[in-house]
């Protein structure tokens, strides 16, 4: 199976089991200028910055993308966005101001996971013993720690789109 709609003309595949999972992220001049723009005012202050940019994204209209996945630059240019759009544009903001994060794939969806060093009241996903808040690019006035939706066995990979590998998963929790 290929998720037809991660497609990237640079072909960065990465093989998910029975699927291949193709991306759209950049860190480009453009990224770095728009991350920029978006967090001038946070004073390095992580949950600021991570917060804007999630709300840069989030204000974007979700629109099912019936062709391929677009790039980050195109998304903001056109608009509009898929799960897929608006997370390949959210991790490169996140990748260009260094924060570590990746793609959750589930069943017809895909969202954004990062490690933040500080301890919000929310629930967070552990992975291999390391917490991670769930970013979520499509619904609309999204904060950082949006809830888990999904059941672990639906989770079909985890995925560093960056170096286009599978994390090898060997404990998951939500608490």
């Amino acid at each position: 199976m290929i998720y037809s709609s991660f497609f990237i003309v640079k072909n960065q595949f990465t093989d998910i089991g029975d699927s291949t999972y193709v991306n759209q992220v950049r860190v480009d001049d453009y990224t770095k200028k728009l991350a920029d723009f978006l967090t001038k005012n946070c004073k390095q202050d992580s949950m600021c910055e991570v917060q804007n940019m999630l709300d840069f994204v989030t204000q974007i209209p979700y629109k099912i993308n019936e062709s391929t996945a677009k790039s980050p630059k195109k998304v903001v240019e056109q608009n509009f966005g898929d799960c897929d759009d608006k997370s390949n544009l959210l991790i490169s903001l996140l990748k260009v101001k260094d924060y570590e994060a990746y793609f959750v794939l589930v069943p017809n969806h895909i969202f954004v996971i990062i490690n933040l060093e500080e301890n919000i009241d929310k629930k967070a996903l552990y992975v291999n013993h390391k917490r991670f808040y769930i970013l979520e690019s499509t619904a609309t006035n999204s904060k950082i720690g949006f809830p888990l939706k999904y059941q672990f066995e639906e989770i079909e990979a985890i995925v560093d789109p960056f170096i286009n590998k599978k994390l090898v998963v060997l404990k998951i929790e939500y608490k």
